[in-house]
């Protein structure tokens, strides 16, 4: 019975990896048309895939700076955050976020939100496909095209239309740091008149841009 139930359980893990790197290769060369957010979704949802050329730069230097300023170091997890997370949870702190861009494109990509550790495993697994089987530029790409920026809307292309009435091509260090500021919490943020909270950490991307750019932070999806 006990090497019978071994069996099915290294037949499954065989069949689930070779699927999981099938898609993931795939995705490497589709666009990414519906996520399964968007499949539960109770809002219309707005989308809008558009390559990453057609992207103003203000906006990848924007998520990278609110988001991710090591994302053209790491091979898909920031250690050190990680770890200054875990200290302080342990220590009662304010729980902070590390998840990178490249972990927050895999829970959007393939999983489903909210927590847990067994999703947090597998969203672990698919980074890690990602990161060997994409480049950069994609992971950005396909982040730039799924993450929720705003109440049923997906994409920082059709985020754009909604908030500025033009497409992301052209985008202000402003507009692209007000998206930037508002994507941990797209429903609850307001971009086109931020105030607060929002609006000062809005501010602080903006400035933050710049340092992007001198210190080439954001070269490896320009390469």
């Amino acid at each position: 019975m006990v090497v019978r139930i071994a069996k099915y359980v290294a037949k499954g893990t065989l069949i689930f990896v070779s699927f999981s790197v099938v898609m993931v290769l795939i995705l490497r060369f589709v666009p990414v048309t519906y996520t399964m957010t968007m499949l539960l979704d109770e809002n219309s949802v707005t989308r809008d895939w558009e390559p990453l050329s057609r992207i103003d730069r203000n906006m990848v230097s924007a998520v990278i700076a609110a988001e991710d300023s090591k994302f053209c170091e790491h091979e898909g997890f920031d250690v050190e955050a990680i770890e200054d997370a875990l200290e302080e949870r342990a220590a009662g702190g304010r729980q902070r976020g590390a998840s990178t861009i490249s972990q927050q494109t895999a829970k959007n990509v393939f999983l489903w939100q909210g927590g847990g550790w067994f999703r947090k495993g597998v969203e672990a697994y698919f980074t890690f496909l990602i990161e060997k089987l994409w480049t950069k530029r994609r992971i950005m790409e396909v982040y730039l095209n799924v993450a929720e920026t705003g109440i049923g809307t997906y994409g920082v292309e059709a985020g754009s239309w909604r908030y500025f009435d033009h497409s992301a091509a052209r985008m202000s260090r402003d507009e692209a740091s007000r998206i930037a500021a508002a994507l941990p919490s797209p429903k609850t943020r307001e971009v086109r008149n931020p105030s607060g909270f929002t609006a000062r950490y809005g501010n602080t991307i903006e400035a933050r841009i710049g340092v992007v750019r001198r210190d080439g932070l954001d070269s490896c999806v320009y390469e």
